[in-house]
């Protein structure tokens, strides 16, 4: 299993009038999760545009335990438990600066040729990347 860790603080354009993080704002920290664990790996989402294959989000799943506040320093846990063939699922928990979970999900996303618009095998980089924490 692969996983990386990376932090946000929450900004006060991202709450509603009560000081507690929107709900629709926990996608945008799911990406910021995923991205910077394709950045651990060494991997952009630019890279596998330029291998000729985009990655859309086909499914995305929260589980709300605890709100999050205006300013609390979120830590997002990244992980992917399985080595990815035409789709891919990151996994996600967010926990607060009391270190307690907050939010749970996940987000899977499918390989899709940009040219025929098919679905298509996952980019051979982010495969041969993740390789070695499946053996």
């Amino acid at each position: 299993m692969f996983q990386s860790t990376t932090q946000v603080r929450v900004r006060y354009s991202e709450t509603d009038q009560m000081g507690v993080v929107y709900h629709g704002n926990y996608a945008a920290f799911f990406e910021i999760g995923r991205t910077d664990a394709l950045r651990d790996l060494g991997l952009t989402y630019k890279q596998f545009e330029e291998e000729g294959i985009m990655m859309p989000v086909f499914d995305l799943s929260f589980n709300f335990h605890k709100p999050a506040y205006y300013d609390d320093l979120l830590v997002i846990k990244t992980s992917i438990s399985k080595l990815p063939a035409v789709r891919a699922r990151f996994d996600y928990e967010i926990y607060n600066g009391k270190d307690e979970l907050i939010t749970t999900g996940h987000v899977t996303l499918v390989s899709v040729n940009m040219n025929s618009k098919r679905p298509c095998k996952s980019p051979a980089t982010l495969v041969e990347k993740l390789t070695p924490y499946f053996i």
